[in-house]
Protein backbone atom coordinates (compact mmCIF):
# COMPACT_ATOMS: atom_id res chain seq x y z
CA UNK A 1 0.00 0.00 0.00
CA UNK A 2 1.21 3.20 -0.81
CA UNK A 3 1.90 5.93 1.93
CA UNK A 4 0.21 8.92 1.89
CA UNK A 5 2.06 12.20 0.28
CA UNK A 6 1.61 15.04 3.20
CA UNK A 7 0.22 16.83 0.59
CA UNK A 8 -3.06 14.60 0.48
CA UNK A 9 -3.46 15.24 4.17
CA UNK A 10 -3.12 19.07 3.91
CA UNK A 11 -6.16 18.44 0.58
CA UNK A 12 -8.23 16.86 2.37
CA UNK A 13 -8.30 19.07 5.56
CA UNK A 14 -9.45 21.48 2.93
CA UNK A 15 -12.66 19.86 2.10
CA UNK A 16 -16.06 22.12 4.11
CA UNK A 17 -18.81 19.94 5.30
CA UNK A 18 -20.53 22.96 4.69
CA UNK A 19 -20.34 23.29 1.26
CA UNK A 20 -20.84 20.01 0.44
CA UNK A 21 -23.96 19.95 2.04
CA UNK A 22 -25.32 22.99 0.69
CA UNK A 23 -24.62 21.70 -2.86
CA UNK A 24 -26.53 18.77 -2.13
CA UNK A 25 -29.94 20.88 -0.67
CA UNK A 26 -29.16 23.57 -4.01
CA UNK A 27 -29.48 20.29 -6.38
CA UNK A 28 -32.00 18.37 -4.86
CA UNK A 29 -34.16 21.83 -5.79
CA UNK A 30 -33.80 20.62 -9.34
CA UNK A 31 -36.91 17.89 -9.50
CA UNK A 32 -37.72 18.15 -6.05
CA UNK A 33 -40.89 16.65 -4.80
CA UNK A 34 -43.56 17.60 -2.86
CA UNK A 35 -42.42 14.68 -0.16
CA UNK A 36 -38.84 15.98 -0.06
CA UNK A 37 -37.24 13.77 -2.80
CA UNK A 38 -36.09 14.17 -6.28
CA UNK A 39 -37.35 13.27 -9.59
CA UNK A 40 -34.39 14.08 -11.76
CA UNK A 41 -34.31 11.40 -14.54
CA UNK A 42 -32.12 11.23 -16.84
CA UNK A 43 -31.73 13.67 -19.61
CA UNK A 44 -34.94 15.49 -18.34
CA UNK A 45 -35.21 18.92 -18.39
CA UNK A 46 -34.35 18.77 -14.70
CA UNK A 47 -31.19 16.97 -15.10
CA UNK A 48 -30.38 19.43 -18.14
CA UNK A 49 -30.52 22.29 -14.82
CA UNK A 50 -28.95 20.34 -12.64
CA UNK A 51 -25.89 19.89 -15.51
CA UNK A 52 -26.12 23.48 -15.85
CA UNK A 53 -25.07 23.69 -11.87
CA UNK A 54 -22.61 21.73 -11.59
CA UNK A 55 -20.51 23.34 -14.82
CA UNK A 56 -21.01 26.37 -13.35
CA UNK A 57 -19.31 25.16 -9.77
CA UNK A 58 -16.73 23.25 -11.79
CA UNK A 59 -16.05 26.75 -13.97
CA UNK A 60 -15.66 28.86 -10.03
CA UNK A 61 -12.26 26.39 -9.53
CA UNK A 62 -11.34 26.31 -12.38
CA UNK A 63 -12.03 23.41 -13.84
CA UNK A 64 -12.66 22.56 -18.15
CA UNK A 65 -16.17 21.02 -19.24
CA UNK A 66 -16.27 18.36 -21.37
CA UNK A 67 -18.95 16.01 -22.69
CA UNK A 68 -19.08 12.75 -24.54
CA UNK A 69 -21.26 11.31 -27.63
CA UNK A 70 -23.03 9.47 -24.64
CA UNK A 71 -23.99 12.47 -22.72
CA UNK A 72 -21.21 11.47 -20.33
CA UNK A 73 -20.00 15.45 -18.35
CA UNK A 74 -16.63 15.07 -17.48
CA UNK A 75 -14.64 18.53 -15.26
CA UNK A 76 -11.15 18.46 -15.89
CA UNK A 77 -8.19 19.62 -13.24
CA UNK A 78 -5.13 19.52 -14.96
CA UNK A 79 -2.30 17.96 -14.12
CA UNK A 80 1.65 18.75 -14.24
CA UNK A 81 1.80 16.07 -16.63
CA UNK A 82 -1.29 16.30 -18.65
CA UNK A 83 -0.68 13.57 -21.23
CA UNK A 84 -1.05 10.91 -18.91
CA UNK A 85 -4.05 9.50 -18.62
CA UNK A 86 -7.07 11.21 -15.67
CA UNK A 87 -7.85 9.60 -12.52
CA UNK A 88 -11.44 9.41 -12.62
CA UNK A 89 -13.92 10.12 -10.24
CA UNK A 90 -17.81 10.92 -9.93
CA UNK A 91 -21.41 9.10 -10.21
CA UNK A 92 -24.52 10.19 -11.63
CA UNK A 93 -27.05 12.86 -11.68
CA UNK A 94 -30.17 11.04 -12.02
CA UNK A 95 -32.58 9.92 -9.81
CA UNK A 96 -35.81 7.34 -9.61
CA UNK A 97 -38.76 8.80 -9.75
CA UNK A 98 -38.99 8.96 -6.61
CA UNK A 99 -36.20 9.21 -5.46
CA UNK A 100 -33.85 10.48 -2.56
CA UNK A 101 -31.61 13.87 -2.41
CA UNK A 102 -28.13 11.63 -1.91
CA UNK A 103 -28.12 8.86 -4.23
CA UNK A 104 -25.75 9.49 -7.27
CA UNK A 105 -25.30 12.65 -6.70
CA UNK A 106 -23.23 12.68 -3.72
CA UNK A 107 -20.44 11.07 -5.99
CA UNK A 108 -20.49 14.06 -8.35
CA UNK A 109 -20.73 16.82 -5.33
CA UNK A 110 -17.70 14.47 -3.74
CA UNK A 111 -15.71 14.79 -6.37
CA UNK A 112 -16.20 18.09 -7.09
CA UNK A 113 -15.88 19.10 -3.37
CA UNK A 114 -12.16 16.75 -3.30
CA UNK A 115 -10.80 18.92 -6.36
CA UNK A 116 -11.71 22.10 -4.83
CA UNK A 117 -9.90 20.86 -1.57
CA UNK A 118 -7.24 20.06 -3.42
CA UNK A 119 -6.86 23.49 -5.31
CA UNK A 120 -7.71 25.41 -2.14
CA UNK A 121 -4.50 23.78 -0.35
CA UNK A 122 -2.28 24.82 -3.87
CA UNK A 123 -1.41 21.39 -4.65
CA UNK A 124 -1.01 20.52 -8.27
CA UNK A 125 -1.33 16.78 -9.12
CA UNK A 126 0.56 14.78 -11.69
CA UNK A 127 -1.72 13.42 -13.14
CA UNK A 128 -5.41 15.06 -14.34
CA UNK A 129 -8.63 14.11 -12.22
CA UNK A 130 -11.71 14.51 -13.97
CA UNK A 131 -15.13 14.41 -12.09
CA UNK A 132 -17.56 12.85 -14.18
CA UNK A 133 -21.49 12.24 -14.11
CA UNK A 134 -22.64 9.28 -15.58
CA UNK A 135 -25.53 8.90 -18.36
CA UNK A 136 -28.78 7.60 -17.06
CA UNK A 137 -27.02 4.84 -14.21
CA UNK A 138 -30.99 4.70 -13.01
CA UNK A 139 -32.58 3.26 -15.92
CA UNK A 140 -36.17 4.45 -14.40
CA UNK A 141 -36.79 6.17 -18.02
CA UNK A 142 -34.64 4.52 -20.50
CA UNK A 143 -33.80 1.18 -19.89
CA UNK A 144 -30.79 -0.20 -18.77
CA UNK A 145 -29.56 1.97 -16.97
CA UNK A 146 -25.96 2.39 -16.70
CA UNK A 147 -25.80 3.61 -20.15
CA UNK A 148 -23.68 6.19 -20.52
CA UNK A 149 -20.66 4.33 -18.41
CA UNK A 150 -21.49 1.21 -20.58
CA UNK A 151 -20.73 2.93 -23.69
CA UNK A 152 -17.37 4.73 -22.16
CA UNK A 153 -15.97 1.52 -21.40
CA UNK A 154 -16.81 -0.12 -24.80
CA UNK A 155 -19.26 -2.30 -23.28
CA UNK A 156 -22.45 -1.43 -25.71
CA UNK A 157 -22.49 0.18 -28.71
CA UNK A 158 -23.37 3.95 -29.11
CA UNK A 159 -25.83 3.09 -31.18
CA UNK A 160 -27.84 0.51 -29.47
CA UNK A 161 -28.36 3.10 -26.81
CA UNK A 162 -29.73 5.95 -28.83
CA UNK A 163 -32.04 3.73 -30.18
CA UNK A 164 -33.80 3.22 -26.86
CA UNK A 165 -37.05 5.10 -26.25
CA UNK A 166 -38.91 5.76 -23.13
CA UNK A 167 -42.51 5.27 -22.16
CA UNK A 168 -43.16 8.60 -24.18
CA UNK A 169 -41.66 6.95 -27.42
CA UNK A 170 -38.80 9.82 -27.14
CA UNK A 171 -35.49 7.80 -28.12
CA UNK A 172 -32.09 8.65 -26.00
CA UNK A 173 -30.76 10.15 -29.49
CA UNK A 174 -34.00 12.75 -29.31
CA UNK A 175 -33.47 13.71 -25.41
CA UNK A 176 -29.52 13.37 -25.65
CA UNK A 177 -29.78 16.56 -28.84
CA UNK A 178 -31.49 18.17 -26.08
CA UNK A 179 -28.68 18.37 -23.30
CA UNK A 180 -26.46 18.94 -25.66
CA UNK A 181 -27.88 21.76 -27.43
CA UNK A 182 -28.48 23.35 -24.50
CA UNK A 183 -24.38 23.17 -23.58
CA UNK A 184 -23.67 24.40 -26.74
CA UNK A 185 -21.18 27.09 -26.47
CA UNK A 186 -20.32 26.31 -22.72
CA UNK A 187 -19.41 22.75 -22.75
CA UNK A 188 -16.80 21.52 -25.47
CA UNK A 189 -17.33 18.06 -27.05
CA UNK A 190 -14.72 15.69 -26.09
CA UNK A 191 -14.08 12.17 -28.02
CA UNK A 192 -13.61 9.22 -25.94
CA UNK A 193 -10.07 9.18 -24.59
CA UNK A 194 -7.33 6.67 -22.91
CA UNK A 195 -8.88 4.52 -20.20
CA UNK A 196 -8.54 6.18 -17.57
CA UNK A 197 -5.64 5.34 -14.44
CA UNK A 198 -7.97 4.53 -12.26
CA UNK A 199 -11.74 5.71 -11.04
CA UNK A 200 -13.24 6.23 -7.81
CA UNK A 201 -16.77 6.37 -6.87
CA UNK A 202 -17.99 7.46 -3.62
CA UNK A 203 -21.60 6.16 -3.03
CA UNK A 204 -24.04 6.04 0.18
CA UNK A 205 -24.20 2.74 1.36
CA UNK A 206 -28.05 2.32 0.31
CA UNK A 207 -28.37 -0.74 3.53
CA UNK A 208 -27.86 -0.93 6.97
CA UNK A 209 -24.61 -2.08 7.67
CA UNK A 210 -22.42 1.45 8.04
CA UNK A 211 -25.36 2.87 10.14
CA UNK A 212 -25.63 -0.16 12.47
CA UNK A 213 -21.90 -0.50 13.44
CA UNK A 214 -21.88 2.74 13.75
CA UNK A 215 -18.83 3.05 11.26
CA UNK A 216 -18.58 6.29 8.76
CA UNK A 217 -16.55 4.63 6.23
CA UNK A 218 -17.01 1.76 4.19
CA UNK A 219 -14.37 0.43 1.68
CA UNK A 220 -16.17 -1.83 -1.13
CA UNK A 221 -14.60 -5.21 -2.06
CA UNK A 222 -17.02 -5.63 -4.76
CA UNK A 223 -20.52 -6.23 -6.40
CA UNK A 224 -22.82 -9.18 -6.63
CA UNK A 225 -24.47 -10.48 -9.80
CA UNK A 226 -27.32 -9.41 -11.70
CA UNK A 227 -29.97 -10.62 -13.90
CA UNK A 228 -32.74 -8.28 -15.45
CA UNK A 229 -35.71 -9.60 -17.45
CA UNK A 230 -39.10 -8.00 -19.20
CA UNK A 231 -41.66 -10.23 -19.72
CA UNK A 232 -44.69 -10.17 -21.69
CA UNK A 233 -47.93 -12.21 -21.45
CA UNK A 234 -50.39 -11.41 -24.30
CA UNK A 235 -54.00 -12.64 -23.83
CA UNK A 236 -57.11 -12.05 -25.21
CA UNK A 237 -59.59 -9.25 -24.41
CA UNK A 238 -63.11 -10.38 -23.30
CA UNK A 239 -65.90 -8.97 -20.89
CA UNK A 240 -65.56 -9.65 -17.30
CA UNK A 241 -69.34 -10.38 -16.80
CA UNK A 242 -70.32 -13.06 -19.95
CA UNK A 243 -66.80 -14.69 -20.78
CA UNK A 244 -66.96 -18.02 -18.99
CA UNK A 245 -63.63 -18.99 -17.05
CA UNK A 246 -62.57 -21.85 -18.82
CA UNK A 247 -62.70 -19.48 -22.62
CA UNK A 248 -60.49 -17.12 -20.82
CA UNK A 249 -57.19 -16.11 -21.98
CA UNK A 250 -56.14 -13.84 -19.32
CA UNK A 251 -52.93 -12.46 -19.06
CA UNK A 252 -52.72 -11.21 -15.58
CA UNK A 253 -53.45 -14.62 -14.03
CA UNK A 254 -51.20 -16.01 -16.44
CA UNK A 255 -48.41 -13.33 -15.27
CA UNK A 256 -48.99 -14.28 -11.62
CA UNK A 257 -48.46 -18.04 -12.15
CA UNK A 258 -45.06 -16.85 -13.53
CA UNK A 259 -44.24 -14.53 -11.06
CA UNK A 260 -45.27 -16.32 -7.87
CA UNK A 261 -43.67 -19.75 -9.07
CA UNK A 262 -40.70 -17.58 -9.51
CA UNK A 263 -40.69 -16.24 -6.39
CA UNK A 264 -40.83 -19.31 -4.76
CA UNK A 265 -37.39 -20.89 -6.57
CA UNK A 266 -35.90 -17.67 -5.43
CA UNK A 267 -36.40 -18.63 -1.99
CA UNK A 268 -33.25 -18.64 -1.12
CA UNK A 269 -30.10 -17.49 1.21
CA UNK A 270 -28.65 -14.30 -0.43
CA UNK A 271 -31.10 -13.92 -3.47
CA UNK A 272 -32.71 -11.14 -4.20
CA UNK A 273 -36.00 -10.88 -6.47
CA UNK A 274 -38.28 -8.41 -7.57
CA UNK A 275 -40.49 -7.64 -9.74
CA UNK A 276 -40.60 -3.85 -9.47
CA UNK A 277 -42.73 -2.81 -12.78
CA UNK A 278 -45.84 -4.20 -13.92
CA UNK A 279 -48.31 -3.36 -16.39
CA UNK A 280 -51.93 -4.51 -17.42
CA UNK A 281 -53.41 -3.21 -20.04
CA UNK A 282 -56.43 -2.42 -20.92
CA UNK A 283 -56.49 -1.96 -17.38
CA UNK A 284 -60.21 -1.72 -16.80
CA UNK A 285 -62.28 -2.96 -14.34
CA UNK A 286 -64.59 -4.80 -16.53
CA UNK A 287 -62.21 -6.28 -19.05
CA UNK A 288 -59.98 -9.63 -18.63
CA UNK A 289 -56.76 -8.37 -19.31
CA UNK A 290 -55.26 -9.07 -22.65
CA UNK A 291 -51.54 -7.62 -21.82
CA UNK A 292 -49.57 -7.70 -19.15
CA UNK A 293 -45.82 -6.81 -18.70
CA UNK A 294 -43.61 -7.10 -15.73
CA UNK A 295 -39.41 -6.85 -14.94
CA UNK A 296 -37.78 -9.26 -13.16
CA UNK A 297 -34.60 -8.36 -11.32
CA UNK A 298 -32.39 -11.30 -10.08
CA UNK A 299 -29.57 -10.33 -7.64
CA UNK A 300 -26.22 -12.89 -5.72
CA UNK A 301 -22.90 -12.93 -5.22
CA UNK A 302 -22.85 -16.47 -6.53
CA UNK A 303 -22.48 -16.63 -10.48
CA UNK A 304 -23.71 -20.27 -10.71
CA UNK A 305 -26.74 -19.27 -8.56
CA UNK A 306 -27.48 -16.65 -10.31
CA UNK A 307 -27.00 -17.88 -13.68
CA UNK A 308 -29.10 -21.10 -12.65
CA UNK A 309 -32.40 -19.15 -11.84
CA UNK A 310 -31.99 -16.89 -14.33
CA UNK A 311 -31.79 -19.57 -16.69
CA UNK A 312 -35.63 -20.84 -15.21
CA UNK A 313 -37.53 -17.18 -16.27
CA UNK A 314 -38.32 -18.72 -19.51
CA UNK A 315 -38.74 -21.98 -18.71
CA UNK A 316 -41.25 -21.08 -16.01
CA UNK A 317 -42.92 -18.76 -18.11
CA UNK A 318 -43.36 -21.42 -21.07
CA UNK A 319 -44.77 -23.15 -19.02
CA UNK A 320 -47.14 -21.47 -16.91
CA UNK A 321 -48.30 -18.68 -19.88
CA UNK A 322 -51.00 -21.02 -21.61
CA UNK A 323 -53.45 -20.39 -22.69
CA UNK A 324 -51.21 -16.77 -23.25
CA UNK A 325 -48.75 -16.27 -25.21
CA UNK A 326 -45.36 -15.27 -23.26
CA UNK A 327 -41.89 -13.85 -24.37
CA UNK A 328 -39.20 -12.91 -22.64
CA UNK A 329 -36.18 -10.64 -22.77
CA UNK A 330 -33.32 -10.78 -21.26
CA UNK A 331 -32.06 -6.71 -20.86
CA UNK A 332 -29.12 -6.94 -18.45
CA UNK A 333 -26.87 -9.17 -16.83
CA UNK A 334 -23.42 -8.98 -14.97
CA UNK A 335 -21.88 -11.38 -13.18
CA UNK A 336 -20.38 -10.68 -9.33
CA UNK A 337 -17.04 -8.63 -8.90
CA UNK A 338 -14.80 -8.23 -6.63
CA UNK A 339 -12.71 -4.70 -6.89
CA UNK A 340 -8.60 -4.71 -6.42
CA UNK A 341 -6.89 -5.06 -3.25
CA UNK A 342 -4.54 -1.96 -3.92
CA UNK A 343 -6.93 0.09 -4.19
CA UNK A 344 -9.07 -1.43 -1.35
CA UNK A 345 -6.09 -0.79 1.02
CA UNK A 346 -5.65 2.63 0.29
CA UNK A 347 -9.09 3.59 0.99
CA UNK A 348 -8.35 1.30 4.16
CA UNK A 349 -4.79 3.32 4.29
CA UNK A 350 -6.22 6.94 4.30
CA UNK A 351 -9.31 6.40 6.33
CA UNK A 352 -6.55 5.13 9.04
CA UNK A 353 -4.50 8.69 8.67
CA UNK A 354 -7.72 10.55 9.25
CA UNK A 355 -8.56 8.80 12.31
CA UNK A 356 -11.93 7.50 10.70
CA UNK A 357 -13.04 3.76 11.33
CA UNK A 358 -13.80 2.03 8.40
CA UNK A 359 -15.46 -1.81 7.92
CA UNK A 360 -14.54 -4.04 4.46
CA UNK A 361 -18.31 -4.43 2.66
CA UNK A 362 -19.57 -5.86 -0.84
CA UNK A 363 -22.11 -3.61 -2.89
CA UNK A 364 -25.58 -5.11 -3.10
CA UNK A 365 -26.65 -2.43 -5.72
CA UNK A 366 -25.34 -1.80 -8.66
CA UNK A 367 -23.04 1.37 -9.64
CA UNK A 368 -21.68 2.59 -12.44
CA UNK A 369 -18.17 1.33 -11.11
CA UNK A 370 -19.44 -2.21 -12.15
CA UNK A 371 -19.01 -0.73 -15.90
CA UNK A 372 -15.05 0.96 -15.37
CA UNK A 373 -13.68 -1.96 -13.53
CA UNK A 374 -13.80 -3.78 -17.29
CA UNK A 375 -11.17 -0.83 -18.15
CA UNK A 376 -8.77 0.33 -15.19
CA UNK A 377 -8.39 -0.24 -11.27
CA UNK A 378 -12.22 0.58 -9.90
CA UNK A 379 -13.13 0.67 -6.13
CA UNK A 380 -16.31 2.58 -3.79
CA UNK A 381 -16.31 4.17 -0.35
CA UNK A 382 -19.35 4.02 0.89
CA UNK A 383 -20.68 6.36 3.72
CA UNK A 384 -24.19 5.10 5.75
CA UNK A 385 -27.42 6.32 5.03
CA UNK A 386 -30.44 6.68 7.98
CA UNK A 387 -32.17 3.31 8.17
CA UNK A 388 -30.33 1.68 5.27
CA UNK A 389 -32.80 3.79 2.85
CA UNK A 390 -32.71 4.79 -0.30
CA UNK A 391 -34.47 4.82 -3.62
CA UNK A 392 -36.96 6.93 -1.59
CA UNK A 393 -37.91 10.18 -1.00
CA UNK A 394 -36.76 10.07 2.66
CA UNK A 395 -33.23 9.01 2.02
CA UNK A 396 -30.87 10.80 4.17
CA UNK A 397 -27.23 11.13 4.97
CA UNK A 398 -25.84 13.39 7.51
CA UNK A 399 -23.19 16.29 6.42
CA UNK A 400 -20.48 14.66 9.05
CA UNK A 401 -20.52 11.24 7.33
CA UNK A 402 -20.57 12.85 3.52
CA UNK A 403 -17.77 15.04 4.56
CA UNK A 404 -15.86 12.24 6.52
CA UNK A 405 -16.21 10.39 2.85
CA UNK A 406 -15.23 12.78 0.86
CA UNK A 407 -11.85 13.52 2.75
CA UNK A 408 -11.01 10.05 2.53
CA UNK A 409 -11.82 10.25 -1.43
CA UNK A 410 -9.49 13.48 -1.28
CA UNK A 411 -6.25 11.91 -0.04
CA UNK A 412 -7.06 8.68 -2.12
CA UNK A 413 -7.30 10.75 -5.66
CA UNK A 414 -4.02 12.24 -4.89
CA UNK A 415 -2.30 9.42 -4.09
CA UNK A 416 -3.37 7.89 -7.30
CA UNK A 417 -2.46 11.09 -9.64
CA UNK A 418 0.63 10.91 -8.04
CA UNK A 419 1.63 8.15 -9.98
CA UNK A 420 4.05 8.38 -12.86
CA UNK A 421 3.21 5.22 -14.75
CA UNK A 422 0.26 3.26 -15.96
Amino acid sequence: MAAACPPALAAAGHVSEVRLWQRHLEMARFGATAKGGVNRQALSGEEIAARRQLVAWGREIGLTAYHDAAGNLFLRLDGTAPALAPVLTGSHLDSQPTGGRFDGIYGVLAGLEAVQAIVAAGVRPRRPIEVVAWMNEEGSRFAPGMMGSEVFAGLRPLDAVLAVTDAAGTSVAEALRDVLAAEAGTVAPRPAGPAPHAFLEAHIEQGPVLEAAGVPIGVVTGIQGVRRYRVRVTGTEAHAGTTPRAERRDALLAAVRIVDRLQAEADLPGVMFTVGLFEVKPNAPSVVPADAYFSIDLRHPDDALLRRLGERVAAVAAELAPPCTVEVQEIARADALRFPEDLCDRIAGAADRLGLKHLALPSLAGHDARQLHRICPTAMIFVPCKGGVSHREDEYASPADLAAGCRVLTECLLDLAETAHD
